[in-house]
């Protein structure tokens, strides 16, 4: 099903998040993981070859390390504006992922890729649904989209909504029926006060019936004569004020089309006084910090149900939620940053001991990744989690500058499953894509990049990657103006051939970056390698031990494990004492990863 549309722009649209912070001054609140002041030398490598790229549309001048671009499609017709390449009505968002589907979102509706073959994508269907902001999610037969401009409306039509009021608008999340994707099937419209600018699928281990929907609604609350309970008045006004809260969604499985709004949890509130507005309040830090958004929504919430736990990047603070009750989640831990403009976006550590955090200063659509501009503004802040509490480890910034011409800062990225490591594959707009390892977080390392010039070569036009993501084996980005881009990481000295086939074994089948589950690997040669040459780098493994098992190792690799069950359970045994003996004596090695490795060879056994 597509349908073709007429080109149309919207003057003077930005997203919400670029002048987000201009809201309730007043004192700051305590929090906890209150962190140091920002270090403001930016230092690079003047012969980095992302430096002054030449300029185009598809015909931009790039620079590539350790990846390789091996597929890629322009955005098909109803999803671009032929003369205006940044034209935020038609601008690309985030993606989902299913079997052999890609599903991108798109501030005009959304658009579905085969990408059985990523070498060469082919587009199935678009579905043209103006609204914006267009983010997706996937389970099973259903496809939810968000929905936040006042143009939404309920049957998808292109005209838009004149009227102040008016019975004909939508704003909230939408619910498609993709059982058959040439005709997905719109099923549901649940209507929310603040629309929807990004949403959350959340699962429970304990209810297979359901699923829900945590809705972030970043916009200007609607008027209550179109949505009934639609309080504009801040708390001081009005208790049931619209903001400071989420809505959460139940969809029942069996029967989509009765989703609705079941609670909405206040989940900024002050737990001794219950002031509903309990975290930060908008401004500055202090003298030479950053000015930062008052805590009254949620940009995006990512959930890791193993856990029980979700990150929010709730504008003005990170938060952690208890989700053991998926339709009453609780705070439990927040923090401030004062190098934070905008808290953006969460993702977790496979293993759960770590959440990165963006900032997304500038909202998007400003150039944030200048020689000017501090490393740690518009970044990455890397928390370590432990006993439900976050303690601010280190940053990770872009680590070579951008033209003004470039809208760039932190954008939304996910994990690339090397077993061992901590990798991240993230967006940075015109600043391209950035692989980095934050494994020691104090420390975090780009390992490998992607960028191509501004759309132009004297202004500033919107464009690059609003997305990057990991799944099943390649890196895929969704370009704001130019499309579909699909990537395939090469071993450097980074990273070795054996963990990209590690990360391979890694299957996610269906894949929504905001509901986070845990990573696992079969008991499979790469993977023991990979531990290998992790411990090869840092000098981790005794040589002598690290040759029995590689030796091991290759007679799997030509007979299978039958007849050296005994030989490997010895081997996971010797590397256990080693690890007992490193951790006793504090000796230099690496006993987390022989243990890992340990675990390994048994599982080869069968143990």
């Amino acid at each position: 099903m597509f349908a073709r549309v007429q080109t149309f722009r919207i003057p003077g649209f930005y997203p919400f998040a670029l002048f987000a912070a201009a809201a309730l001054l007043c004192s700051p609140v305590k929090v906890t993981g209150q962190v140091a002041a920002q270090d403001t030398t930016f230092v690079w490598d003047a012969s980095d070859p992302r430096v002054g790229l030449a300029p185009g549309w598809h015909d931009a001048g790039s620079a590539i390390k350790n990846l390789e671009l091996v597929g890629k499609l322009p955005r098909p017709e109803g999803f671009v504006d032929p003369e205006f390449p940044g034209a935020f009505p038609f601008a690309n968002t985030d993606l989902a992922f299913q079997g052999d589907l890609v599903f991108v979102g798109n501030f005009n509706g959304f658009q579905v890729f085969d990408i059985s073959d990523p070498e060469e994508p082919k587009f199935r269907v678009g579905v043209v649904c103006p609204g914006g902001q267009g983010d997706v999610s996937v389970y099973g037969d259903l496809l939810f989209t968000s929905v936040e401009e006042a143009r939404g409306r309920n049957d998808c039509g292109i005209e838009g909504v004149q009227d102040t009021v008016s019975a004909e608008r939508f704003r909230g999340v939408r619910i498609f029926d993709i059982s058959n994707i040439e005709e997905p099937k719109q099923v549901a419209l649940v209507q929310t006060c603040r629309g929807s600018h990004t949403h959350t699928l959340v699962t429970s281990p304990n209810d297979e019936e359901n699923v829900w929907i945590y809705v972030s609604g970043a916009a200007g609350v609607r008027s209550p004569s179109e949505l009934e309970g639609c309080i504009r008045e801040g708390p001081e006004e009005d208790p049931n004020t619209a903001r400071f809260r989420i809505e959460v969604i139940r969809v029942p499985l069996n029967a989509p089309e009765t989703a609705a709004v079941v609670t909405e949890p206040r989940i900024f509130s002050d737990p001794e006084t219950g002031e509903i507005a309990g975290l930060w309040r908008g401004g500055n830090h202090g003298e030479g910090t950053q000015g930062t958004a008052v805590t009254d929504h949620c940009h995006d919430i990512t959930v890791f149900p193993e856990l029980g736990l979700a990150a929010g990047a709730c504008s003005g603070n990170g938060i952690l939620l208890d989700i053991s009750d998926p339709e009453n989640p609780t705070r439990i831990e927040e923090v401030s940053d004062p190098n934070f403009a905008y808290w953006h976006s969460a993702t977790f550590s496979n293993d759960g001991s770590k959440v990165v955090f963006t900032d997304e200063w500038g909202g998007g659509t400003a150039p944030r990744c200048r020689a000017t501009d501090p490393p740690t503004w518009g970044a990455d802040a890397i928390f370590e989690l432990a006993d439900g509490e976050l303690t601010l480890a280190g940053y990770y910034k872009l680590p070579v500058p951008q033209e003004s011409t470039e809208n760039c800062v932190a954008h939304n990225g996910s994990l690339v499953p090397v077993p061992g490591r901590d990798i991240k594959a993230q967006a940075w707009y015109q600043g391209g894509l950035s692989v980095f390892d934050f494994t020691d977080p104090a420390n975090p390392e780009e390992i490998a990049f992607f960028d191509r010039g501004p759309l132009d070569e004297a202004q500033l036009m919107l464009g690059g990657y609003w997305s990057t993501y990991w799944f099943d084996g390649y890196i895929y980005g969704a370009e704001i103006a130019r499309g579909l881009d699909i990537f395939e990481l090469v071993a450097s000295e980074h990273l070795s051939e054996n963990e990209i086939a590690a990360a391979k074994l890694a299957q996610y089948g269906e894949f929504n970056t905001q509901a986070q589950t845990r990573v696992t690997w079969p008991a499979a040669v790469p993977v023991a390698r990979s531990y290998l040459d992790q411990m090869g780098r840092n000098q981790g493994i005794d040589p002598v031990r690290a040759n029995a098992v590689e030796t091991v190792l290759g007679q799997i690799e030509t007979g299978g494990a039958e007849g050296l069950e005994t030989q490997l359970v010895e081997l996971a045994e010797a590397l256990d004492g080693d690890a007992r003996a490193i951790e006793q004596a504090a000796e230099k090695g690496d006993a987390r990863r022989l243990r890992l490795l340990a675990t390994t060879l048994r599982e080869m056994a069968g143990q």
